[in-house]
């Protein structure tokens, strides 16, 4: 705790990136509740919870390689406000869908929610060494990740709340206001100029009219680090079952345990929770882990995952389900900060943002065929047989990791992500 509070303190530009990522997540909580429990109000929630999040999956599948090409070409700065303010357009939007007679607008607005967002998150996660020290980039992606996670506790909490009190209305209102403030945030970074910008070789009129190609050097760079394909890998197979995951909270609150948007506001809550301590837990595991005990620890995390989430889909304990899916998330936190640790030690400035917007559309695009597998077998099996299934598919994803490691194909790659003789940014006084 100590160490987030000296970076708080020392770095206005995280600062200020800091602030709009917690305005901005609550936000999206809020409208992830509204959404949910608009959708579930259907005769055929299921189905209609599946086609939003596929909704979602879709448009964030296609954007994820325009995103990272434009991320590594173009000033990520701007990127990112332009992103949040098209998302604050598109957020508004949704006070229309209260009331409709069909879910129709509900995905549209999705989709082109969802489409924009890459161009934030992905931005977000290149963006980091550029604003932080070398001495601060631990401390840096562990706080933005379990800071995350703390906005889906309040956020979902809130929103349940907010919805079940005061309409859909305001919910949807106030994702759109903190968009805004989102971007007003990040307008207020100061760095050098060009410091926002990947450090590359000049586009040529070619490459500016090669996109595809660039986007292709970008997966074939991916492909020759082992450590990348294997993290590639493991995303893909946690998503396989996590998709349909996306789905069971609905389900579980309003249909399962009868608690209605609050319900479903409580159980995405109780994953903040465990994700909150996993961020944790491994801010404190990763300065002292070898790259061996790194890898030794993401098969017991997903081994953790998947079963926690198994023992949630069969309680007939409300509070019970809550604190194994809190165990459950708690096993995702902690290997998604050690990833992402990994990922910004090892990966080079020039493919930073086409490495996580890549990485962010294979999760989206398994994700995507989870959900649609999901949404078709509620119509004939319970959200208990599916979660178990969600579980059991989620835990091989130690199995997938465990050969690569065991084959010898996960070496530890040279550190090139953060060059210790690269410029730092220096903060003003203020």
């Amino acid at each position: 705790m100590a160490g987030f509070l000296q970076l708080l303190k020392e770095n206005r530009n995280y600062r200020h990136t800091w602030a709009g990522q917690i305005v901005s997540e609550v936000g999206d909580h809020f409208n992830n509740v509204a959404v949910f429990s608009l959708a579930v109000q259907h005769e055929d929630g299921g189905l209609i919870v599946s086609g939003v999040l596929l909704a979602r999956a879709i448009p964030m599948m296609l954007a994820g390689p325009l995103a990272g090409v434009l991320l590594d070409r173009m000033d990520r700065k701007r990127i990112m406000i332009a992103s949040d303010l098209i998302r604050a357009m598109v957020a508004m939007g949704f006070i229309f869908t209260i009331g409709a007679p069909d879910s129709k607008l509900l995905y549209v607005l999705s989709s082109l929610l969802m489409f924009a967002s890459p161009f934030f998150t992905s931005g977000r996660s290149a963006i980091l060494p550029s604003i932080t020290t070398p001495g601060q980039l631990h401390t840096a992606n562990s706080l933005t990740q379990t800071t995350g996670w703390t906005t889906l506790t309040l956020g979902a909490m809130l929103g349940g709340l907010s919805v079940t009190q005061f309409g859909y209305g305001w919910a949807f209102f106030l994702n759109a206001m903190s968009f805004l403030f989102s971007a007003w945030s990040i307008a207020r970074l100061r760095v050098p100029a060009g410091a926002s910008k990947a450090r590359r070789k000049a586009l040529t009129e070619a490459d500016v009219m090669r996109p595809l190609h660039e986007y292709v050097e970008g997966l074939d760079y991916m492909r020759k680090a082992p450590l990348l394909l294997g993290i590639a890998v493991v995303a893909m197979g946690w998503a396989s079952g996590g998709g349909a995951a996306q789905i069971l909270f609905s389900l579980f609150g309003e249909k399962v345990f009868h608690r209605g948007a609050a319900g479903i506001g409580i159980l995405w809550a109780s994953a903040g929770v465990g994700l909150i301590c996993g961020g944790a837990l491994a801010h404190r595991l990763s300065r002292r882990l070898t790259f061996d005990g790194y890898k030794r620890t993401l098969t017991i995390a997903y081994i953790i995952h998947g079963g926690s989430y198994i023992a949630f889909s069969q309680m007939g304990n409300f509070a019970l389900a809550c604190f194994f899916m809190a165990v459950s998330r708690a096993a995702v936190g902690l290997t998604s900060v050690l990833n992402v640790s990994q990922l910004l030690r090892h990966v080079s400035d020039e493919f930073r943002g086409r490495v996580f917007a890549t990485l962010e559309t294979l999760s989206w695009s398994v994700m995507m065929l989870s959900m649609l597998a999901a949404g078709l077998a509620s119509q004939s099996f319970g959200p208990r047989t599916i979660g178990a299934a969600s579980g059991l598919l989620s835990s091989l994803t130690a199995v997938y990791w465990l050969s690569l490691d065991l084959s010898g194909r996960l070496p530890e790659p040279p550190e090139e992500g953060v060059d210790p003789e690269e410029v730092e940014v220096h903060e003003p006084t203020v």
